[in-house]
């Protein structure tokens, strides 16, 4: 099934956010596969919204979190349990917003080229992180509470395909 996740720039993020999710619900409905999901929700979001990075990194045992499916330039591999912005979103358990990279204690520069991150967690059927959506911008302060948002709706309906 092809499916096109561009929205025109000129539409409010609030919009864009509501647009694709509609589009997304359609497009993985059905979908049984983790991997295969991943992959097509980094690429549409990386469509939809031209993120520097959007990934996911994927809980690998109780101390790291391994590299997964992603749209964008090479990424660290592994990332250690509540280290970087990562590992503090899976040990929080939390959506984090950082407007600046590089004033977040403990970020791991992947790419000095990103500027401003957002990570959300991605949760088991017991309510357990399995994984960490990654976005990163190129721009200093480019997510806010609408991205979060947005981006929250959007891996709720990824876990309710689990």
């Amino acid at each position: 099934m092809e499916q096109s996740f561009s929205y025109p720039e000129s539409l409010p993020k609030a919009e864009r956010y509501a647009a694709f999710l509609a589009d997304y619900r359609m497009y993985i409905e059905g979908e049984t596969d983790l991997i295969s999901i991943m992959a097509n929700t980094a690429a549409a979001l990386n469509e939809a919204f031209g993120y520097f990075w959007v990934g996911f990194y994927r809980v690998h045992d109780s101390e790291w979190l391994h590299l997964g499916p992603f749209q964008g330039p090479v990424a660290c591999t592994r990332i250690k349990y509540g280290r970087g912005v990562c590992g503090s979103c899976w040990e929080r358990n939390e959506t984090i917003v950082v407007p600046d990279v590089n004033k977040f204690p403990g970020h791991i520069a992947c790419s000095s080229s990103s500027q401003s991150e957002i990570v959300v967690p991605v949760h088991d059927k017991e309510g357990n992180v399995m994984a960490i959506l990654d976005i990163d911008s190129t721009q200093l302060g480019a997510f806010d509470q609408e991205d979060a948002d947005g981006l929250q709706a959007i891996i709720a309906s990824l876990e309710a395909l689990l």
